[in-house]
């Protein structure tokens, strides 16, 4: 029975998830990888020499644990996180520890490149802001005097895999300066910048096969000599795969620590305000996205202007009852922005945004509900927000994340939105990277791949009992957000 690996490169820990062409997952394997030492001036930095033997690691885990013993394994894909440049010599070793997604040492070149690309980021939707990788790849540059390569992680494990230098994607490269609508760099930057052009890797569509398993790699990962080796996406974009949100009109919501909202669209959506950008689809379409600063660590923290003396405590068991306390109270009597840090970023662009209540808690359950659904109301606004700038959202919303354990939680978002939700089994990094090393491989292409394997979880429908005092609190939250000039 043929099976595919897809790798996850985050930042602490490597994970691999090898699965069946129905989706099955046969074998796991995982490896830790040292904590990112972070340092003045804002550098975060890891040491790239642990990657390969992580991932060498965990790869053995999975295959060791397989019928065949890693001999069924017909294709690898890796991802990892966003951002995150190595530079490297000529054979693609590293020169230098990794430079992280969240390093800032370059945020002055970041500004210089928004200046000289304007009219290109503008067109894409983007901004280069002060932890893009685009500024990484010019320090590198400007800092290594051997360097021939500035790579990403999975550029870095795709020449430990196969033996020889791979093509990057245009989902992990799209911070660094490439442009996946026309389909090339930013060379008007880079000339600037005084980057060569021979520096710059090439780019393919991710699900490309780059090569195949040398021996070499073979012994070491217990894969099977010339396995496929194929190109993935970044740790986000892979998750959202994940979830089988694949096809025009499908949207995800993430429900973890923060809300995050992706999908697909057949066009390019842009956002003035830059609240939503978009990566590239596999296919061609577009992936547009937003994180909000609010979510599932609502739930850990009070409002800021509760006078309650502590938060929720973040055990399992504990929310379990209080979300039964707040299902038999019923629809909360206030709003709340659940914002735990300052300034939104999505569904709306707000530096002065704080969280709030209209009124003060009658109870511990009701202080709980209030927050589910002021997170709902966040949702609902990101929803919009999508709408408004072009794109179709069909139902159901497929949902994710932590939060979407809560039956509770999930029955107040599909009222709160009119919309049921589709909770998925499965929306992980590296889940979502198999299905890409199965496009080709074990099916056709993504969307037959996501159709086999992802499953359909089940649905929440919306309470229709509940419908209408959702709605006029849904309307009092947008006033109170439009009352403090937040929304555009």
């Amino acid at each position: 029975m043929p099976v595919v690996a897809g790798v996850d490169v985050a930042t602490a820990a490597v994970r691999v998830v090898c699965a069946d062409a129905r989706g099955r997952v046969l074998a796991e394997g995982g490896a830790e990888l040292p904590r990112p030492v972070r340092g003045p001036g804002g550098r975060s930095e890891q040491d790239a020499g642990t990657w390969w033997p992580a991932t060498a690691s965990a790869l053995r885990q999975a295959t060791s644990a397989l019928p065949g013993l890693g001999r069924e394994v017909v294709a690898v894909a890796v991802s990892a996180t966003s951002g995150t440049l190595v530079p490297a010599d000529a054979d693609g070793i590293p020169l230098g520890p990794a430079l992280m997604y969240d390093d800032r040492r370059a945020a002055d070149i970041n500004a210089l490149a928004q200046e000289l690309g304007a009219g290109r980021w503008r067109s894409l939707g983007l901004t280069v802001g002060p932890t893009a990788a685009l500024g990484r790849l010019v320090w590198c540059v400007r800092n290594h005097a051997g360097v021939r390569h500035v790579l990403h992680t999975p550029e870095v494990l795709g020449h430990c895999l196969t033996g020889g230098p791979v093509a990057a994607d245009w989902s992990h490269t799209l911070k660094t300066g490439y442009d996946p609508g026309a389909g090339g760099w930013a060379f008007e930057v880079f000339d600037a910048l005084d980057v060569p052009a021979r520096l710059l890797p090439r780019v393919q569509p991710p699900g490309t096969q780059v090569g195949t398993v040398s021996p070499l790699a073979a012994a070491e990962t217990g894969l099977p000599a010339g396995c496929r080796v194929r190109l993935g996406m970044t740790d986000g974009c892979a998750g959202q795969l994940a979830t089988g949100a694949v096809e025009p009109g499908q949207f995800v919501g993430v429900l973890g620590t923060t809300y995050v909202l992706k999908g697909v669209a057949r066009e390019l959506v842009t956002d003035p305000a830059g609240a939503l950008y978009s990566h590239r689809h596999p296919d061609g379409w577009w992936l547009p996205g937003g994180a909000s600063n609010t979510g599932g660590e609502a739930l850990t923290v009070p409002a800021p202007d509760d006078r309650e003396p502590a938060g929720t405590p973040a055990g399992s068991g504990r929310l379990a009852e209080l979300d039964a306390a707040a299902d038999a109270r019923g629809p909360a009597s206030h709003v709340c922005y659940p914002l735990r840090r300052e300034g939104e970023r999505f569904p709306f662009v707000a530096g002065a945004a704080r969280g709030f209540r209209t009124a003060q808690p009658v109870d511990e359950a009701d202080r709980h509900r209030g927050v589910l659904e002021g997170v709902a109301f966040v949702e609902r606004l990101a929803l919009e927000r999508v709408r408004a700038l072009g794109a179709d959202v069909a139902a159901p919303l497929y949902a994710a994340g932590g939060g979407s354990r809560s039956p509770l939680w999930n029955r107040v978002r599909a009222t709160v939105l009119g919309l049921p939700l589709r909770v998925v089994e499965r929306a992980e990094t590296a889940f979502g990277a198999a299905l890409l090393a199965a496009c080709g491989t074990l099916h056709p292409d993504l969307a037959a791949a996501a159709r086999e394997m992802t499953g359909r979880g089940h649905l929440i429908e919306p309470l229709e009992a509940e419908r209408g005092a959702l709605e006029d609190s849904y309307g009092c939250f947008r006033e109170e957000l439009a009352a403090r000039g937040w929304l555009p």
